[in-house]
């Protein structure tokens, strides 16, 4: 069981390690940008956003498995019941949750901040790089939401991932299966690890926010 239970915590690292990554890059330059920037139908945009960050993850999983399946728009590329169909899923759950807080951040900076910026030649690049630092804790909160999000998410990646042993069984759906099977001790287990998992890593963020905040 132990080289199993091993299998199955690095398996969860890794998909959650990787997806996390992906939407940190995607949702927060996406959400600086739509703080700075107007454009048509921006409005619509934004509701999407923020209505992305409540989308429930069985319809994410269902969405995603139309795409990837055989007969999908992506099916060619034969990645349904693979670990790559559930980065996938978690990108899609957590993108909007780190990009809607990120926009959320980026707002509240005073404006004369930004136009101060920009007259000292600062390009948007620049500018967008100075106004991350600035908000960093706040952004390091919205990576904690979004990884929150995607390692305690069971339906999506069940749905995509098929909870294959050895292939694709993470923490949560290995959760799942044994509670089904009736063997409630191994699930109450695997809740522990799952939660300290959760914890450790929330508890290294919250290091770096915390020290990143009195220097």
């Amino acid at each position: 069981m132990y080289p199993e239970l091993i299998n199955i915590i690095l398996l969860t690292l890794k998909v959650s390690g990787l997806a996390l990554l992906i939407a940190i890059l995607i949702g927060i330059s996406l959400g600086i940008y739509l703080a700075l920037h107007d454009f048509p139908f921006k409005k619509i945009v934004v509701g999407v956003i923020n209505t992305g960050m409540g989308l429930p993850p069985v319809v994410v999983g269902l969405l995603v498995m139309l795409f990837l399946w055989r007969g999908g728009p992506l099916g060619f590329l034969d990645l349904i019941y693979t670990p790559w169909a559930m980065i996938c899923a978690q990108v899609i759950l957590a993108t909007p949750i780190i990009a809607g807080l990120t926009m959320a951040t980026i707002q509240q900076i005073p404006q004369k901040m930004k136009w101060q910026a920009l007259a000292l030649g600062a390009n948007n690049l620049q500018l967008a790089w100075l106004l991350a630092k600035e908000t960093r804790l706040s952004l390091l909160a919205a990576v904690m939401a979004g990884f929150g999000g995607i390692i305690s998410e069971v339906g999506a990646v069940m749905m995509v991932g098929g909870n294959i042993k050895g292939q694709t069984r993470v923490l949560t759906t290995a959760i799942v299966l044994e509670s089904q099977k009736g063997a409630f001790e191994l699930a109450i287990a695997l809740s522990v690890v799952l939660l300290l998992l959760l914890f450790s890593v929330n508890f290294g963020l919250t290091m770096i926010q915390q020290r990143t905040k009195k220097s």
